[in-house]
C-alpha cells in the first residue's frame, strides 16, 4: 500500500494511535507540523513521515477537541433566527476546504525510492 502524502488540513493516524491533522509543511526544512485532537502540536521531519506507518483517517466528529470551550458555550450561538435565512448572511458559507483535497506540497518518492532513504 502506498504511503499517503501529507496534505494540509487532512487527518491521518498511526495504527493503534491517535488521529492527527497536518497543519503546516515546510518544504525548505523538510518538516511537517501535525496537531493532535487534544491540541498538542508536533513536528516531524520527512524521514520520520516516510518511516512511520501512517494512514489516512477521517476527521473527528467533535471539532472542539483542541479548543478550550465548554459545550454549553456553543449551544444556539450560530443558529439562524426563523424567517431570517438569507444565503448571504454567513460569509463563511462559501468557503470549501475540500477544494484542495488531495493536494500535497510535498512529493513523496515512489516505493522503490523510499527504500533508499
Amino acid at each position: 500500500m502506498a504511503k499517503p502524502a501529507p496534505v494540509i488540513g487532512e487527518w491521518y493516524r498511526r495504527p493503534g494511535g491517535e488521529s492527527f491533522e497536518v497543519v503546516a509543511i515546510d518544504r525548505d526544512d523538510r518538516t511537517i507540523e501535525i496537531q493532535y485532537f487534544d491540541g498538542t502540536v508536533e513536528e516531524l521531519d520527512m524521514d520520520e513521515w516516510l518511516e512511520d506507518e501512517i494512514e489516512a483517517s477521517e476527521p473527528p466528529e467533535d471539532w472542539t477537541g483542541s479548543v478550550d470551550i465548554e459545550p454549553e458555550d456553543t449551544e444556539n450561538e450560530y443558529e439562524a433566527e426563523p424567517g431570517n435565512s438569507k444565503p448571504w448572511t454567513d460569509p463563511l458559507q462559501f468557503v470549501d476546504r475540500g477544494e484542495a483535497a488531495g493536494f500535497s506540497e510535498v512529493d513523496l518518492p515512489e516505493a522503490d525510492e523510499a527504500e533508499r532513504y
